[in-house]
């Protein structure tokens, strides 16, 4: 790799980092209302699409967080009435989270605020470039032969 194209990717990681932090801003600023972080968000939708209430466990490793993230997070919505702790049917011990009303109420405010931040941010590309960007960015979010696994030592 020359310098020359070292440097240029140096500088689109930089640039996709940058655009990062501000879509993560903007999303807060347009969550903040709702009393909702972003995490809390993620926590949600993610309930949301499972076909029955996840357990601790299970929301941990589909949000790839620690355990104890987890359950900060449930506690903070629970908090607010969007979901609640029930137990396992099959084994009392476990404890599974599922949405409440409030909850699938909150979704529906959430998808705007984040059709919002992502207009908000997308604002100076006209259609056709927001459709280029999609592409390229389906390209690099698939990953089909796992090379930024690789590069990185993950498995």
């Amino acid at each position: 790799m020359t310098t020359e194209t070292g440097e240029a990717t140096g500088n689109l990681a930089d640039q996709l980092l940058r655009l990062t932090r501000r879509l993560h801003r903007v999303q807060k600023h347009h969550l903040q209302p709702l009393g909702i972080t972003p995490a809390m968000a993620r926590l949600l939708r993610t309930a949301a699409h499972s076909t029955e209430p996840l357990r601790m466990v299970d929301l941990a490793q589909r949000l790839d967080v620690v355990p104890r993230a987890v359950t900060t997070l449930v506690d903070g919505l629970e908090s607010y009435g969007m979901v609640r702790r029930v137990p396992d049917p099959a084994n009392r011990r476990v404890v599974r989270v599922e949405l409440t009303d409030d909850g699938r109420a909150a979704l529906e405010q959430l998808r705007a605020a984040r059709r919002a931040a992502a207009e908000e941010l997308l604002a100076p590309l006209d259609p056709d470039q927001r459709r280029q960007l999609g592409e390229l960015l389906a390209t690099l979010v698939s990953d089909p032969e796992g090379r930024c696994q690789r590069a990185s030592g993950e498995s």
